[in-house]
């Protein structure tokens, strides 16, 4: 039996109170009360739409009275005096029951969402690697270009495993300011900083018998990764402002674009986290190098949005589809689907290769984005010279930040990460930002 954390009132009220500036996972309330009894307590949480599960305690129970608490949401209803078995077991069920209906509510929004469309050998070897790894406990580190789907496979990793029954949680490191990410990895206590107005509970917690996908690991600050390591060698967490260490069991699998054995020798990554992650990686190629499977993506893509806004379906002819596989796509599936996207929004009829070369970049035209330049160096610093001119083209071509993003496939805050580390003078390019 877990252990579980309880949280002691008085009256309806301070619940009440409770109930709105926390998550609980149950309450147990008796009818007879000082105040407002606990059947006037369901009637204020049906009115406020909270649908924390509630178990009504009495030692004054009857069929009417417990009907009554049922159609308010109650539900269950235990006589007094209570056993510590009984108690427990009621404990034990309705948390049973609410995962769930959690588990079902994610399953209804997520069915089609998550689907990996494939039809070339390359992600037939990726997927082949899934599946003989996901049964294991092994950490997973998945590598690739912005936007080739890091998130979906390691999913699919979490779907294909063990513990796909539980919680499947994520965190974008890159996306975090690193005042915060600790909080947000391992939660907080009520008043423990500033604006700590209740408590929190961390992605850790959150995931706990499930998995825990941290995207864009290799910008992690150092501090935090001191911490993240102590957490993966003990698997217990301490939330920011607390005084106990709590057992969390979940497997982790991280993510990132960066090269981290590169980061490693700079110093920019702990070398013992990184064996620590860096147990079994997994590689995803960029969309330029899977032609074969734009076709299935291009008709996944169409019919999922097509659907969402109420359209029509809409055909794509035999030379748009060859004039999107000729294309460089360095946004990856993710611009794929943008593009998409804005080619059903402009043609009129089925869409056709004029329609294309509208919806792509003014530079794109029947061959790839980018010619390869003559880079030299190491592999990581080719890339980087690479990343760099490409950054540049798109930054002379787009008026705005917002829109060298988009064109690039990538969120704008990481845009920025990425001239900065990269070291474009944004200031000299004499942008415009939309900020």
């Amino acid at each position: 039996m877990a252990a579980h954390e309880v949280t002691v009132c008085d009256n309806a009220g301070r619940a009440l109170e409770l109930v709105k500036s926390q998550a609980f996972d149950l309450m147990f309330s008796d009818v007879v009360m000082p105040g407002k009894d606990g059947l006037a307590l369901l009637e204020d949480l049906r009115k406020l739409e909270i649908t924390l599960p509630v178990v009504m305690v009495s030692g004054q129970a009857n069929i009417e009275m417990a009907v009554r608490a049922t159609r308010l949401g109650a539900v269950d209803f235990l006589e007094k005096p209570l056993s510590t078995d009984k108690l427990l077991l009621t404990v034990e069920n309705v948390l049973k029951l609410k995962r769930l209906e959690d588990e079902n509510r994610d399953l209804r929004q997520r069915v089609g969402k998550h689907e990996i469309v494939h039809t070339g050998e390359a992600m037939r070897r990726v997927m082949a690697q899934v599946d003989r790894v996901a049964a294991s406990e092994a950490r997973v580190c998945i590598l690739g270009e912005t936007g080739t789907g890091k998130e979906l496979i390691a999913r699919a990793f979490h779907e294909r495993s063990a513990r796909r029954g539980g919680p499947f949680v994520t965190l974008n490191c890159a996306a975090v300011p690193g005042e915060l990410i600790e909080s947000e990895l391992f939660g907080h206590e009520k008043g423990s900083f500033t604006g700590a107005a209740s408590r929190h509970t961390g992605k850790f917690e959150q995931a706990n018998h499930g998995t825990l996908f941290l995207d864009e690991i290799g910008d992690m600050p150092l501090v935090m990764q001191a911490k993240l390591l102590r957490v993966l060698e003990e698997n217990q967490v301490e939330r920011v402002g607390g005084d106990r260490t709590i057992a969390v069991d979940v497997r982790v699998i991280v993510a990132t674009h960066r090269n981290l054995e590169e980061l490693v020798r700079k110093g920019a990554f702990r070398q013992d986290l990184y064996h620590r992650v860096y147990v079994y990686p997994l590689t995803l190629p960029p969309l330029r190098d899977r032609a074969d499977d734009i076709p299935a993506l291009v008709h996944y893509f169409a019919a999922q949005i097509a659907s969402q806004n109420g359209w029509k379906p809409r055909a794509f002819q035999p030379e748009a589809i060859q004039a999107l596989q000729r294309y460089g796509w360095p946004g990856n599936v993710r611009e794929l689907r943008n593009v998409v996207e804005r080619l059903l929004l402009l043609a009129d009829g089925a869409v056709g290769a004029a329609d294309v070369r509208l919806a792509l970049p003014a530079t794109a035209s029947d061959g790839p984005v980018i010619a390869a330049p003559q880079f030299h160096g190491t592999l990581a610093e080719r890339v980087d010279a690479f990343e760099r001119e490409t950054i540049l083209a798109e930054l002379k071509r787009h008026e705005r930040m917002t829109d060298t993003a988009k064109a690039l496939g990538l969120e704008r805050s990481h845009l920025y990460k990425k001239c900065q580390a990269l070291g474009i003078d944004l200031r000299a390019m004499r942008k415009g930002d939309d900020a």
